[in-house]
């Protein structure tokens, strides 16, 4: 199996230089030229270090009829700088073989040990207070479909958390954060809250695939993780009070049912937690805990952007004196205060 020898990470280091490499499509369309002068081929390539932007200028043909998102191809090209970002003219391009490939080279991973990750999780759980709430996560959590795709899934396709158990990670710093911040705030229900925190992407599970790359599924684009989360709910609360009606019966007794009114508090959370109306959430958050989980929440997605931002501006070679490149999800530019002021010691 040949090596790959070039990540995009890296590209700063091969400005202006010839390579050749493996990338895994993520993007690929045919445009127009400006002036209606012809057509060109737009890609997005990828790798575990990140995405850059590709164009082929001339005999792509072949290359449209054989290639699609969530390929691998082998790509000869140039590497340079345009608008502040690294792109590769490409010269030539073909599908690489299952034997050229090692996926690890372009599925970006976790940091953190998944199985820590997910007892550390569970454990919190555990020391719910509240039954109900207890078994509702543990049935999301202990689904043989949901469970596993749980811990391994990407928290979005390209901004915070995008890689193999970055759901798992953004949910379980979620938690702690929340864990952090439940004894200043006395009105907060702290299981309804943990439950939210852990529940609240669980529809990205199915929103998201992430075999070769990370893109949406059919399901994602039409209907979205918070109406997948939604119905999910639904569905493990009925599960719930079926199990339950079956042990009263056998036992002879009342059923304890799921509560109603619990339902509707972590159906909010849910539906909440993005926010505003305009940034996908169907409901503005309206209880205590809806309202804490969405601002921490986005906190928390924020404060990763802001650590891939500072990693992408240092290992471009930039100063501790400047800013990052412009954040499109943040429409700002980001300052590394605590690299600033360390640099003048």
């Amino acid at each position: 199996m040949p090596m790959k020898d070039f990540f995009i990470a890296d590209a700063a280091q091969f400005d202006t230089q010839n390579i050749t490499s493996f990338f895994c499509i993520a993007t690929i369309g045919v445009r127009e030229r400006k002036a209606g002068s012809g057509q060109y081929l737009a890609l997005t390539l990828a790798d575990k270090t990140g995405q850059f932007e590709a164009r082929m200028w001339e005999d792509f043909a072949e290359a449209v009829q054989q290639c699609t998102e969530g390929s691998y191809v082998k790509v000869q090209g140039q590497v340079s700088k345009y608008q502040g970002k690294f792109q590769i003219t490409l010269n030539k391009m073909r599908l690489a073989a299952d034997s050229e490939i090692d996926t690890a080279d372009f599925v970006p991973t976790t940091q953190f040990n998944v199985a820590k990750m997910n007892a550390e999780l569970r454990g919190y759980v555990d020391a719910f207070s509240n039954p109900h709430l207890r078994a509702l996560v543990l049935a999301f959590l202990d689904d043989p479909t949901i469970g596993p795709a749980f811990i391994v899934a990407p928290a979005a396709k390209r901004l915070h958390h995008a890689w193999i158990g970055g759901l798992l990670e953004h949910v379980l710093m979620l938690v702690r954060v929340c864990l952090a911040t439940v004894p200043f705030y006395p009105e907060v229900d702290p299981d309804l809250l943990l439950t939210g925190a852990i529940l609240h992407d669980v529809g990205k599970v199915r929103e998201l695939s992430w075999r070769s790359s990370f893109n949406y599924t059919l399901e994602g684009q039409l209907i979205g993780h918070i109406s997948i989360a939604q119905g999910l709910l639904h569905e493990k609360i009925a599960v719930l009070n079926a199990q339950a009606m079956k042990a009263a019966e056998e036992a002879g007794t009342a059923p304890e049912l799921f509560p109603d009114r619990l339902r509707m508090l972590v159906e909010h959370m849910i539906l909440a937690h993005h926010g505003k109306l305009e940034f996908g959430s169907p409901k503005l958050p309206m209880t205590p805990e809806a309202m804490l989980l969405s601002a921490l929440d986005d906190l928390e997605a924020k404060f990763q952007t802001l650590r891939m931002e500072f990693a992408t501006s240092k290992s471009a070679g930039k100063s501790a004196e400047e800013t990052t490149d412009w954040v499109r999800s943040m429409d700002r530019n980001l300052f590394n205060s605590r690299e600033y002021l360390a640099s003048d010691k």
